[in-house]
């Protein structure tokens, strides 16, 4: 999926270091993403990716290094100031509010939005018809994928500039993985979003990456394109993780 990359660098970051306590996990760990550019980052399980995106959140401090947000280094940034500047993120497993219903669960992403909820929420469900059959059924008696859907509504509702997503298609029956797929690519496009992308399923991060970034023991060690991703002899040959 190609992605509006000519805007300039959005996001930044620089020789990055993190960990749990004591135990260091990313490692001097540089990238940037343009502007409206989509970035997917691979990795076995336990080589950094949900410490990444963690980091960049700023739900883990950061032990070294910098992070910058359209210019500006945000660094020591909390998550809610960094959502705020504009970064939303989508975690792993989801973690909507299953006791509130779907409009509520919008309601509370509207909390970051500059425009009137009313108007933000019905803008979303555009984007999300198939959440408009359920506004009044508790998150947590949503499907898997559904659940998934709306957990990128949510965020949505906060109108971040970047989205950082990771795993979305975890749990996911095949035909919902297609529909948040084609989803993606529709908001990302109608709205210029910035994207960067922790998954481990090859076709989906293929089909949404402008290029793949590739994590092994907490660093970057490598760029590939989405069509080595797509062939599992190349990637292993290229990037040694298929």
């Amino acid at each position: 999926m190609t992605g509006n990359n000519t805007n300039g660098t959005l996001f930044e970051v620089s020789h990055l270091c993190s960990g749990y306590g004591r135990i260091p996990i990313l490692n001097q760990v540089s990238f940037s993403v343009q502007a409206g550019e989509h970035v997917g980052i691979l990795g076995h399980n336990g080589m950094g990716k949900t410490t990444l995106l963690r980091t960049l959140t700023g739900h883990l401090p950061t032990t070294s290094g910098h992070v910058r947000f359209d210019g500006q280094d945000i660094t020591g940034f909390s998550p809610t100031a960094r959502a705020k500047a504009g970064i939303g993120y989508v975690p792993q497993g989801r973690e909507i509010f299953p006791a509130l219903s779907v409009m509520e669960n919008l309601r509370v992403g509207c909390l970051l939005s500059t425009r009137s909820e009313a108007e933000t929420i019905a803008e979303i469900l555009d984007l999300f018809p198939r959440l408009k059959a359920y506004l009044d059924r508790p998150g947590g008696a949503l499907s898997g994928g559904e659940q998934q859907l709306l957990a990128l509504a949510r965020c949505l509702c906060g109108g971040p500039r970047i989205v950082l997503l990771d795993e979305p298609t975890e749990g996911i029956q095949p035909s919902i993985i297609d529909e948040i797929a084609d989803t993606l690519k529709g908001v990302a496009h109608k709205r210029s979003l910035t994207v960067l992308l922790v998954e481990q399923n090859l076709n989906f991060i293929a089909s949404l990456s402008d290029r793949i970034l590739i994590l092994q023991k907490g660093a970057v060690t490598r760029e590939i394109p989405p069509e080595v991703v797509r062939d599992p002899a190349m990637l292993d040959e290229f990037a040694g993780i298929a």
